[in-house]
């Protein structure tokens, strides 16, 4: 059959369109197709994402091999694979400069001086004053005893904003820039007079030394434990990590079966290991320091000394501006682009910048008004003992006759139905000798707990790991938190409190297991472990820095008087003003 042209061209027209069709939806099907396959690789990446234990720490797997830092590491059950990265992400964020490779040891003079170093404050970016709201810088520059320009980083320099006049006081925060330079921040929240102080707490050199000192020789404080049956005793020494040739002495294996934390001592010539009745602080490793290393830990020379301004150290702050106006009573309020502390004093009150605000219980009415009803749960070192023997004064003390310092300790009010307790955190802590039931594990005693809207737990661990290495802290932190949150799924509403590390008096002794460096370090894990998980935190790090009174490992009354003030708000909120 022939066809027309008219035809032909017809047929043509209509291949054409048929052709363009099947393009058209050829590629229509491949979006489509593609489309489904993103949602459905978006789905298996929400489901491995919620299946993670902690998320913020998830990614690829196969995962390389988590490489142990010390023989404290191989302790204990072995990490899974999210708390491998976990374990690797946290000792990577509180990685500290290294020194640049040079002869050991450095001589004295070649190391950080404060005196010689010096910091000046910036002029205003914007302005030739400075107003509330606006954040100060001040540069500083670190010197050598010989006077020379340091060229590296790694000092352990902290700062703050104060006025004695107003009572005030805040935190800076201290950039390391790498090169024998640093910028001190700081919030400007108040109107009138702010002085700058800049501390050096240790040289480079000297936290050289501590990372030393932290890596090998884990066991600078060791404990003992006491055995005994009928009339026969002995002691023996405890530690919790064992070194590489442990296998050729007898041990006794007291690891805690709940939580697989790991606990050792010799064991004793004549008795069974089932005999071991205490736990006491055993005593301190020497010696630790060379005779060169030792000149970097001195007092009034290179151990907490004050930096000085090379010009004015002080500025006046002028009332906040806003559209070319000045407003007297303005909310301060954080600034993503700027450093936020947690607060500041100010007229010797302390002033969160964000969540509830604090209230005043000055009197026993208003504290016992507050818990009424209320179980409050205290665990952790002599610093979280400051919290109970404050509330204490206030709630009938029913202390069961057990040690002031040890404990466990109890407080009851029964007219307003108020039960309250403290007990110490498990080994290791540098305690009088206590009894071995007495010694728990936080996280065993918060399994046995119930929960609810009407329990508060408090807890303070830092004190006594800050000589070990940071690994062990981790672990113990790891358990804790994973305590915590089966109590949270079991009783919905219980508040969780978390109180920081805080500043300490440090001379030569001191600095070799109790320096504010470990501190430092133990503070950065806790708060990255914590994070998320819903819980007050009582930065005690920052309300030790920024108030006036020198530091101390148990913090002066007015501090305590502001730490009690800022939970007890939390577990009576004001409402209007939250």
């Amino acid at each position: 059959m022939f066809t027309t042209e008219n035809e032909e061209v017809a047929n043509h027209g209509r291949l054409k369109g048929i052709i363009i069709c099947r393009s058209k939806c050829a590629l229509i099907f491949l979006i489509l197709a593609l489309s489904g396959l993103i949602f459905l690789l978006r789905n298996i990446l929400t489901l491995e994402h919620q299946n993670c234990s902690n998320a913020a720490f998830c990614q690829k797997r196969p995962l390389p091999s988590y490489q142990t830092h010390t023989f404290c590491s191989h302790l204990g059950l072995k990490p899974t694979q999210d708390e491998a990265l976990e374990d690797r992400y946290l000792l990577k964020a509180i990685a500290w400069p290294k020194l640049p490779a040079r002869p050991a040891p450095v001589p004295l003079n070649q190391t950080s001086d404060p005196v010689h170093s010096l910091f000046t404050i910036l002029p205003s970016k914007v302005q030739k004053e400075w107003h509330v709201g606006d954040q100060l810088e001040a540069l500083v520059q670190m010197h050598d005893f010989q006077g020379s320009p340091k060229r590296y980083g790694g000092d352990f320099l902290v700062a703050r904003l104060h006025s004695p006049e107003l009572q005030a006081g805040v935190a800076g925060t201290v950039v390391d820039h790498l090169n024998g330079s640093y910028s001190a921040l700081f919030p400007l929240l108040w109107g009138g007079s702010a002085q700058v102080q800049i501390t050096m707490v240790h040289s480079s050199e000297a936290v050289a030394v501590l990372q030393r000192l932290r890596e090998e020789r884990p066991n600078r404080v060791f404990f003992k434990s006491l055995f005994r049956s009928g009339k026969l005793s002995e002691t023996t020494t405890c530690i919790p990590c064992l070194p590489p040739d442990s296998a050729q002495q007898s041990l006794c294996n007291y690891t805690n079966l709940h939580t697989g934390e790991p606990w050792y001592c010799l064991k004793p010539k004549l008795l069974s290991c089932d005999t071991r009745i205490n736990h006491a602080m055993g005593g301190y490793e020497k010696p630790l320091y060379t005779n060169k290393e030792a000149l970097l830990f001195q007092s009034r020379i290179n151990l907490k000394i004050v930096i000085h301004a090379s010009g004015p150290d002080r500025i006046n702050v002028l009332p906040q501006k806003i559209d070319g106006q000045e407003l007297e009573n303005s909310t301060i309020k954080a600034e993503p682009d700027k450093y936020t502390p947690a607060g500041y004093y100010y007229q010797g009150t302390w002033r969160p910048l964000y969540g509830t605000s604090v209230r005043k219980f000055n009197d026993s009415s208003s504290i016992t008004q507050c818990l009424t009803g209320k179980v409050i749960h205290m665990y952790g070192d002599s610093t979280m003992r400051q919290w109970f023997e404050y509330l204490s004064a206030f709630i009938p003390d029913f202390n069961l006759h057990r040690s002031k310092r040890v404990g466990p300790l109890m407080a009851v009010d029964f007219k307003h139905n108020i039960l309250m307790n403290y007990r110490c955190h498990g080994p290791p802590i540098r305690i009088l000798p206590v009894s071995t039931s007495e010694l728990r594990y936080v996280a065993n005693e918060l399994d046995g707990l119930a929960g609810g809207p009407d329990t508060v737990v408090v807890f303070s661990i830092w004190a006594h790991f800050t000589s070990f290495p940071i690994e062990v802290y981790i672990r113990r932190m790891r358990h804790i938190r994973q305590a915590l949150v089966r109590l949270l799924d079991r009783g919905p509403g219980t508040l969780v409190i978390i109180r920081s590390a805080n500043f300490v008096a440090m001379d030569q002794t001191t600095s070799k297991h109790s320096s504010d460096w470990f501190s430092l370090q133990i503070d950065k894990v806790l708060r990255t472990m914590f994070k998320g998980l819903g819980a007050v935190f009582v930065d005690a790090w920052e309300m030790t820095l920024a108030h006036h009174s020198p530091h101390n490992i148990h913090p002066p009354p007015p501090i305590i008087k502001n730490m009690v003030d800022l939970i007890l708000s939390h577990v009576c909120p004001d409402k209007k003003k939250s």
